[in-house]
């Protein structure tokens, strides 16, 4: 008899754990600098709207907390910017290759191993000037407790800025149709997606929604983007680049979500 009991906060961790978010973006040995070199490399490749998002030079000198900070891309980048960097992360191998990391480039930043529900217990309340999470806050049960946690530590003049999955997206259709998954490894216990009135529900009462837009659509041909060939799908090279930009718009998958404090 297939069990009907929700994903728990342990079978998130365990999942990632197994598999740390991008740990696959080089085939160089995990941990050197050439590695994280190339993880970063086709990571902002693929996804190259994070860093405008993201915006890492204007946080220098400014307190940043990082809400699943995974194998520490943009926490790196964050830290090269000169913010004041503090990431938490659910999953204890992530964890590991995120310090790792810092130590490989000789970075300054605090890591805490935290399930971000009880996000208040292990940061100081009220001292963070910018709040970031991408593509974490939907893997979590109680979703809207992260971001009631989050409130209660980022300053009441600073900024929440997270990614969620969006529904109203290409990569959802093929989901909902079995053509694709939400992770690249199979079997992702929670994966939320979020039209915009499901993110003022996320953040009402905590957060004004200041932006709210969408992007990435993947459009290559998945077998040879594993072996680090990007040949994009027929469909996708066919569109001129300005109608897959207008694609992405309307249908990307990443839903940016820019936030100040009530």
């Amino acid at each position: 008899m297939k069990s009907t009991a929700q994903p728990t906060v342990r079978d998130v961790q365990e999942y990632w754990n197994r598999r740390p978010c991008n740990i696959g973006h080089s085939k160089l040995e995990v941990g050197t600098r050439d590695y994280f070199d190339e993880v970063e490399q086709r990571k902002y490749f693929v996804e190259n709207h994070i860093p405008g998002f993201a915006q890492f030079t204007r946080w220098k000198g400014k307190k940043v907390l990082e809400v699943g900070c995974g194998i520490g891309t943009d926490a790196t980048n964050f830290a090269r910017a000169g913010a004041d960097y503090t990431g938490i992360e659910l999953s204890g191998a992530s964890l590991k290759v995120a310090q790792n990391r810092f130590e490989v480039f000789g970075l300054k930043g605090t890591f805490i191993p935290c399930n971000a529900e009880e996000l208040s217990n292990y940061v100081d309340k009220r001292a963070f000037d910018l709040v970031y999470s991408f593509g974490v806050i939907h893997h979590t049960p109680n979703q809207r407790a992260v971001v009631e946690e989050i409130r209660k530590v980022v300053k009441d003049d600073g900024e929440f800025r997270m990614m969620v999955y969006a529904k109203n997206s290409w990569k959802d259709a093929m989901i909902e149709g079995g053509l694709d998954q939400p992770e690249a490894q199979s079997g992702c216990p929670i994966a939320t997606t979020y039209t915009e009135e499901m993110v003022r529900e996320l953040t009402d009462g905590l957060f004004e929604v200041t932006e709210a837009r969408q992007a990435h659509i993947f459009p290559y041909v998945v077998e040879k983007y594993r072996q680090f060939e990007y040949e994009p799908q027929p469909w996708f090279a066919a569109m001129p680049p300005a109608m897959f930009d207008a694609l992405e718009r309307r249908f990307g998958w990443h839903f940016l979500i820019t936030t100040r404090p009530i």
